[in-house]
């Protein structure tokens, strides 16, 4: 068959109609996506040129696309970039794709300071994107932001430098806590928190990203109790410490804060779904 009869049109429908026979949720849209990016046009371009044709390497291309998107890899991954709150990220599989309920955490926190606090720890912070966020809504803000993982730091750098906000975030490799001797006005993580007998039943994509990044130990607090039990020794007074939990987690993680015996003011917080997804406490 000739190449020019393989069209944009041709092409996405067939995508499309593969993405839906392999179970994938939003098989129409990430066809387009994915055709969009392989063509270095925009998603409206693909129905102003819908005749347009495809080159045998464009075609090439595409095949590997959606074999690796059938075969469970991420869709961002395969992009190799996400937006999250006001910044454009950078990701590969070595950090957690950012997640709605994350942005959702940031935008609390920016409402919740009436002024910005002068200096923020970002525990756990992979791609960067809650550090990066946080530093381009606070221009005047200075963030040290943490992660175990070398090959996330380097991800998480490049991203501060490519958003404009590499000069206000300094990054840390360690274990938590254990690098750092400086306290903080904020504290905040997203750490992992689902308990470890459910990795192997998450949906195959979730399996792709970092499993260290997702493994909360046998309760899913393991990290969760380590943030809040140290954290005391470096919160500033009327220091804030913000939390992403699981949606079941409300009750333990207000008995931890409670345990720790260091705040006077703890809040359970829902989501856009009215599930409880954060805490949030106060040092005196």
């Amino acid at each position: 068959m000739s190449t020019a009869l393989w069209t944009v049109r041709r092409v996405l429908d067939g995508m499309t109609e593969h993405f839906r026979a392999a179970k994938l949720e939003s098989a129409r849209l990430e066809a387009e996506i994915l055709v969009a990016y392989a063509l270095g046009i925009d998603r409206l371009d693909l129905y102003l040129q819908p005749e347009r044709a495809l080159t045998e390497a464009q075609r090439q291309r595409l095949r590997d696309l959606a074999q690796r998107r059938m075969n469970g890899e991420p869709l961002q991954y395969l992009l190799g970039s996400a937006l999250f709150y006001n910044a454009d990220l950078q990701l590969s599989p070595a950090v957690l794709i950012p997640r709605p309920e994350t942005e959702e955490l940031v935008e609390r926190i920016v409402k919740d300071f009436l002024r910005p606090p002068q200096s923020v720890l970002d525990l756990g912070t992979g791609s960067g994107a809650i550090a990066i966020a946080l530093a381009k809504a606070w221009p005047q803000s200075q963030m040290v932001a943490v992660d175990l993982s070398e090959e996330a730091l380097v991800v998480a750098e490049q991203n501060a430098l490519s958003n404009g906000v590499h000069e206000q975030i300094r990054f840390v490799r360690s274990d938590w806590y254990g690098a750092l001797a400086e306290s903080f006005d904020l504290i905040v993580s997203n750490p992992p928190y689902l308990r470890r007998g459910e990795l192997d039943r998450l949906q195959r994509e979730v399996r792709r990203e970092p499993r260290r990044a997702l493994d909360g130990g046998p309760d899913g607090l393991e990290a969760i109790t380590r943030i809040i039990t140290e954290s005391s020794r470096f919160l500033n007074s009327n220091g804030r410490l913000y939390l992403e939990i699981d949606s079941d987690q409300g009750k333990c993680v207000r008995d931890l804060l409670v345990a720790a015996g260091k705040f006077y003011e703890i809040d359970l917080l829902p989501d856009g779904t009215g599930r409880v997804r954060f805490a949030r406490a106060v040092r005196p």
